[in-house]
């Protein structure tokens, strides 16, 4: 049973995580110490977003699957 409705579709998922993972891994290979953690939280967190389909604010903006409602 799913508690949130997916707004983002399977194309816009994939770019998320890839997008997400490549700023996550590009975070380490250029960034240091503090900088570098919170660049890759960032990415994981964008990543996250495409792992489960919803993104808070795409909802919040009246974007879902269907386009802008």
């Amino acid at each position: 049973m799913a508690f949130y409705r997916k707004n983002i579709g399977g194309l816009h998922q994939a770019v998320r995580i890839a997008l997400g993972v490549a700023v996550a891994v590009a975070a380490f290979v250029y960034l240091t110490g503090t900088a570098a953690w919170l660049v890759a939280l960032g990415g994981a967190g964008f990543a996250l977003t495409g792992l489960v389909g919803y993104c808070p604010m795409c909802a919040m903006a009246g974007i879902g699957r269907g386009g802008v409602s």
